[in-house]
């Protein structure tokens, strides 16, 4: 190991974040060369040690495990990124679905959303009322259509009469949505 670091390699070499080095720097537990731009690795380390905190050898030594596990079983699993603990794998699911949660309730109290159930009433109320149409119209216009012989003419009736139907189907199933919409709105 070399005697002198600059201070983003003597962070990496302990396996610290650069912003610790920088507080121990101003905490004057940093030894520096006499240019002042490098660490003195020996002489920082022993500094570290006779100014650490008694009362918080525990955490030193958990953060030095978390360090070694990290190093030393994370190049055998393949990845070079700790995995996130089984807590945090919970608290970022649990704020997952409370974002969504409250995105929902957001898009319901702003009027975004509508029922399911009685939306899909009412579409397949309006699917059946055009195929009944269809039918029915198919039944009312048989006996005009066999008296025509004019294809231009029998196109033009027919255009004219599924244009009519539609519409009107299309007003029943507005009026229908909108006194469903009424309805809820009323709830």
């Amino acid at each position: 190991m070399d005697q002198f670091l600059s201070k983003s390699a003597f962070a990496a070499s302990q396996g610290w974040r650069p912003s610790y080095v920088t507080k121990l720097l101003q905490q004057n537990r940093l030894v520096l060369s006499s240019d002042g731009k490098r660490v003195d690795v020996a002489a920082t380390l022993q500094l570290i040690g006779r100014t650490a905190d008694p009362a918080k050898e525990g955490v030193a030594e958990h953060h030095h495990q978390q360090r070694v596990q990290r190093d030393v079983y994370a190049p055998l699993r393949g990845d070079s990124s700790p995995e996130p603990s089984e807590y945090h794998k919970h608290k970022a699911e649990r704020e997952k679905h409370l974002a969504g949660i409250a995105k929902i309730e957001f898009d319901r109290l702003s009027g975004n959303t509508v029922e399911r159930e009685p939306v899909s009433k009412a579409a397949f109320a309006a699917g059946r009322l055009v195929r009944d149409s269809i039918f029915a119209l198919n039944r009312q216009l048989a006996p005009e259509l066999a008296t025509m012989t004019d294809p231009w003419e029998i196109e033009r009736f027919l255009n004219g009469r599924h244009r009519g139907m539609l519409t009107e189907v299309g007003r029943i199933a507005q009026d229908d949505l909108k006194a469903l919409i009424d309805i809820e709105e009323g709830e």
